[in-house]
C-alpha cells in the first residue's frame, strides 16, 4: 500500500512556496495589499505550516491539497493583483432569464 505521506508534503511545499511567491510578488511590484489580503495570506500560510492543510472540511477541497479551492482562487487574484491585472468581475444576473 502507498503512503500518502510524500503527496501531502509535496502539496504542502507547493502551496507554502506559492503563498510566498504572492507576497514577493507583491512586494517587488510595489503593489499595496489590502489588510485582508496581506492577513489572509499570513493566516494560510500558518495553517499550512502547522496542520499540512489550510481547511479542515473535506468538501472544500481535494484529499490530498493544501488549499481548498476558494482558497486557491484568492491566491491567484492576489497574484493577479500584483502583476497589474484587472480583476474579473463577477458575472451576476447572467444565468437563467425568462422570456
Amino acid at each position: 500500500m502507498k503512503s500518502k505521506t510524500p503527496d501531502r508534503e509535496k502539496a504542502k511545499r507547493a502551496a507554502l512556496s506559492a503563498l510566498k511567491r504572492a507576497r514577493r510578488a507583491a512586494e517587488a511590484a510595489g503593489v499595496p495589499l489590502s489588510e485582508w489580503e496581506g492577513e489572509f495570506l499570513g493566516s494560510v500560510e500558518e495553517r499550512v505550516d502547522k496542520f499540512g492543510r489550510a481547511f479542515g472540511d473535506p468538501e472544500k477541497g481535494a484529499a490530498g491539497a493544501a488549499l481548498s479551492t476558494l482558497q486557491g482562487v484568492k491566491l491567484k487574484e492576489i497574484v493577479a493583483k500584483a502583476r497589474g491585472k484587472d480583476r474579473k468581475p463577477m458575472n451576476r444576473g447572467a444565468g437563467f432569464k425568462r422570456k
